[in-house]
């Protein structure tokens, strides 16, 4: 008897020989198939191999998540099935919208008086551990911590304003000694007192055939930065003429400055204003109603917090009114450009220019621009890319709400920069912008300033309506002393730049950024501003 088993192992065959030599099968057993391969087996080992160490990681996790509090795998299931399915637990929706609850409840709570809030993060966490609070205590505790910090944050910043606006409106140090020095020079240098511009060249301040610029102001640190600017940027400086106006206080100072720091080969005369015969108190009563009235002085001398509902206004809002509130308004040198054709009786066509401007282009060209009739070439400002700087209309200085303004003017009308205007001297005297302006200032002195707030811009955007001519923008950048995010490429292509606001320059609450393009027009190595200690900031 003869076993045979085949290859594959599933049937066995009994057999015998006979004596004839052949071999008779008995009987041929089938064996049924083994429940695993070897195949089988090895792809189920891989498949653990590969799956166990997830397992145990996500074990791990689960474990200090605080889940093995569980005590049984059916738990465990429970715990970490949902999430491993990507599933959220329903007990986590119920407590999301528990909570929602308590806070919608809070929102309309107001916070008692005496409460004591925590100082601190961890205050609260320690006192949230000591006392146990419920969720609606803490949510409540959240709330006054929260109206408190932005009570103070509101404060601080309305603090920040103020201090911004007083440092803005002070003579810095370095400056107010350089006036002093000066006028001191004045007295006893002769050089100080030479003759503004030199005898031979007296016709030239009255020649239409020179480029005529000028400048009112008693700064004499930013009268010279324009002026070197302007003499430096132009093309043809011997053309150039400038006539700086300044208050009688100054008036040896600038003098002096320009006496021993010739600017050449430009001619640069020097006048105050008292040295003007046409400007007496019977041909500008108005302005001397300005500067001496009570109620202005206060308004722009006094508390200029006091009475403001700080509750009900935003920093932005506020900053506006502290800005239109600088002393400046009042001043009669802010006010003089609308007496130009009366003050140079001989010239048909200036370039004004404010004190806090840099001149980065020769400004010949504008002598060329035909204003076609108009008296008044300037810089829109109510269009444009920078929607801070160039969104100015008539609404945004006038109180719409009086009567007479409603009646007179358009709130969407296009506003216009002052700083840098090209004036045509002749169609203005055959105008009656000045009486325009004087008449509007009255009525704003009789209506106690709830027209406009006092300042030069709102009454020359009256007296001049329908003789402004619209000049390109590449003229004339503004915002660079209240706009931050000025664009630097833009201030470098811009023909004049215009520090306006309160964040001058030579002040040191200027943009550090914006600063150099002023600074580098200042001379270091001269002896009065070195020992007035005047710095590159």
């Amino acid at each position: 008897m003869q076993l045979h088993f085949s290859p594959s192992m599933r049937s066995i065959t009994i057999s015998s020989n006979s004596e004839n030599g052949f071999s008779n099968d008995l009987m041929k057993i089938k064996v049924a198939p083994p429940h695993i391969s070897y195949r089988t087996l090895f792809h189920t080992i891989l498949i653990l191999a590969f799956l166990l160490p997830f397992v145990f990681i996500l074990t791990a996790v689960v474990t200090l998540e605080g889940v093995n509090k569980c005590s049984s795998f059916g738990c465990l299931g429970r715990r970490f099935g949902p999430r491993f399915l990507g599933r959220v637990d329903n007990s986590g929706q119920k407590l999301v919208k528990d909570f929602h609850k308590i806070l919608n409840q809070v929102s309309s709570v107001e916070i008692p008086d005496g409460m004591k809030l925590p100082e601190s993060f961890n205050q609260l966490v320690s006192e949230m551990k000591k006392n146990k609070f419920s969720a609606k205590d803490f949510a409540l505790v959240v709330k006054g911590m929260m109206e408190r910090s932005e009570r103070e944050i509101r404060e601080s910043k309305f603090a920040e304003l103020m201090n911004k606006h007083f440092a803005s409106s002070a003579v810095p140090k370095g400056i107010h000694c350089l006036s002093l020095r000066l006028t001191d020079e004045y007295s006893s240098n002769a050089h100080a007192r030479r003759q503004l511009p030199s005898p031979e060249l007296l016709p030239s301040l009255s020649d239409n055939s020179y480029y005529h610029f000028v400048l009112s102001s008693d700064n004499i640190l930013a009268a010279s930065v324009v002026v070197t600017s302007t003499v430096q940027s132009s093309l043809k400086p011997e053309k150039i003429v400038f006539h700086v106006i300044t208050d009688k206080k100054t008036y040896a100072g600038m003098h002096s400055w320009f006496a021993l720091n010739p600017i050449s080969p430009a001619i640069v005369e020097v006048k105050g204003v008292h040295q003007f015969d046409w400007l007496t108190r019977e041909n500008i009563p108005v302005l001397e109603a300005v500067e001496n009235h009570y109620a202005i002085r206060n308004y722009y001398h006094g508390n200029h917090i006091a009475g403001a509902n700080l509750s009900d206004t935003t920093p932005q809002i506020f900053a506006s009114k502290l800005q239109a509130r600088s002393p400046k308004y009042i001043s009669l040198l802010n006010h003089l450009r609308i007496y130009l054709p009366e003050l140079f009786p001989n010239l048909d066509k200036v370039v004004f220019l404010d004190d806090d401007v840099v001149i980065q282009r020769d400004l010949s060209p504008l002598w060329e621009i035909d204003l076609g009739g108009k008296v008044n070439g300037a810089v829109e400002t109510c269009k444009g890319e920078d929607e801070w700087v160039m969104s100015k209309r008539f609404r945004n200085y006038f109180n719409f709400s009086h009567p007479l303004i409603e009646k007179n003017l358009n709130p969407d009308e296009c506003a216009w920069a002052y700083g840098m205007n090209v004036f045509d001297l002749r169609a203005w005297r055959n105008s009656n912008i000045r009486d325009t302006y004087h008449t509007w200032l009255k009525e704003n002195l009789k209506s106690n300033m709830t027209m406009w707030k006092l300042g030069t811009l709102p009454p020359a955007l009256v007296a001049f309506k329908g003789h402004v001519q619209a000049i390109d923008p590449s003229w004339h950048l503004l915002g660079l002393g209240y706009q931050n995010k000025t664009n630097i490429e833009s201030v470098k292509k811009a023909a004049v730049i215009h520090y306006n606001g309160q964040l001058k320059p030579w002040l040191q609450i200027g943009f550090e950024h914006l600063r150099p393009f002023w600074t580098k027009y200042i001379n270091y190595s001269n002896d009065f501003i070195r020992n007035c200690h005047i710095l590159e900031l």
